[in-house]
């Protein structure tokens, strides 16, 4: 079986199914598409023509939670609770996490302030109840590292170019959530789901939004160098 991810360089999504394979243990192949203008052979397997697509033999699988469900009924080292309703709870957090991802591309690209702070205190809200789910750690479930895991490694990556940029509060005060994101940081299929230029590109993409976060951006860069 030859397993060949379709890429993008700064795609979260991409990210969980790069984790799950890497966590797995499953060899791939990884070619990046330029979303700004795609290739036809990728739209000819991508219905949405977004990243990721899985393509199985002659087979693409895309929308990366059915991915991950197709590597974890088909590959070894399951990254899903075996009991039942676990699972299913898991799926819920996983979906609760594509959500924090939208609140993410919501801060990151508007250009109404009131937009921005409203983004600010719905990312607080959502990581204030992730704040009383999680008991023990280091990872959602404890000492295994799950799918959940794979979800919020790329969410929590954002926000080390956020803290480079603001303090927005985002964190303040919850330290079980602040424990998590470290572990997840230092995982080896978390750290290696990105290439090491990506601060570099997520900072250019941020800026090159035109958005409210570009203007802070832009204030912070223009202070540095008068500074300086």
């Amino acid at each position: 079986m030859t397993l060949h991810l379709m890429s993008h360089t700064l795609c979260p999504y991409v990210q969980r199914a790069a984790i799950s394979l890497t966590e797995k243990d499953v060899e791939f192949e990884r070619t990046n598409i330029d979303l700004a203008n795609k290739p036809d052979w990728f739209l000819a397997i991508s219905p949405l023509g977004k990243t990721p697509v899985l393509s199985v033999n002659e087979q693409s699988i895309f929308e990366s939670v059915a991915i991950l469900e197709y590597l974890e009924e088909t590959q070894p080292g399951p990254l899903h609770p075996d009991d039942p309703l676990t699972r299913a709870l898991h799926r819920g957090w996983i979906e609760f996490g594509s959500a924090t991802l939208n609140d993410i591309a919501g801060f990151y690209a508007t250009t109404d302030a009131t937009v921005f702070a409203e983004k600010i205190t719905s990312l607080s809200a959502k990581f204030s109840r992730l704040e009383t789910q999680l008991e023990t750690g280091p990872y959602f479930a404890g000492d295994e590292f799950t799918l959940v895991d794979a979800v919020f490694g790329p969410i929590f990556r954002y926000f080390d170019t956020f803290d480079e940029i603001g303090d927005f509060g985002i964190f303040t005060g919850k330290f079980r959530v602040q424990a998590w994101r470290t572990a997840l940081a230092l995982r080896p299929s978390v750290r290696d789901a990105v290439s090491h230029d990506y601060p570099e590109l997520l900072w250019t993409f941020l800026l090159n939004r035109k958005s409210h976060l570009s203007a802070i951006m832009t204030d912070k860069t223009e202070t540095v160098g008068k500074l300086h």
